[in-house]
């Protein structure tokens, strides 16, 4: 397998991984209860760990179309999230969240950062990845 392949690989699963574990982090040690959006976000962003770590294992870049639709999907989300949190005309119309709104923000880190914000980061750096992913792929054949 192409050397660039492969660290693209690696940095997918990087990415998903430390996505994971802070998402983890914030509800298991912080005790953040997550609201339903935050829940649609995790859904799609741990089996890019599993998808990730498999193909990373097996040398297998294939998978750069599976992880570039959970990321755009998943991106998708967190942009709407985080717009929901800091536009306020967009508030008015967010939906019903559940026991937690999708509106309140545990961290507002340097006025801006937020969790969905941080999922948004993580999502493009994949989708990011998984495009590039698949332009090497398409070159090579």
């Amino acid at each position: 397998m192409n050397k660039k392949l492969e660290n693209s690989l690696l940095i997918i699963w990087i990415t998903s991984l430390i996505a994971t574990l802070g998402s983890l982090y914030f509800s298991e040690i912080r005790g953040y209860i997550p609201c339903d959006l935050c829940w649609y976000q995790r859904i799609l962003m741990y089996p890019i760990v599993i998808i990730s770590t498999i193909a990373y294992i097996q040398k297998n870049a294939r998978i750069a179309l599976t992880t570039a639709a959970f990321a755009v999907i998943g991106g998708s989300i967190s942009l709407y999230h985080y717009g929901i949190q800091k536009i306020s005309f967009l508030q008015e119309t967010a939906p019903a969240c559940g026991q937690v709104s999708c509106i309140g923000a545990y961290i507002n880190w340097l006025g801006f950062i937020t969790i969905p914000l941080l999922a948004l980061t993580a999502f493009i750096i994949i989708a990011i990845t998984s495009f590039y992913m698949l332009k090497v792929l398409k070159e090579e054949k």
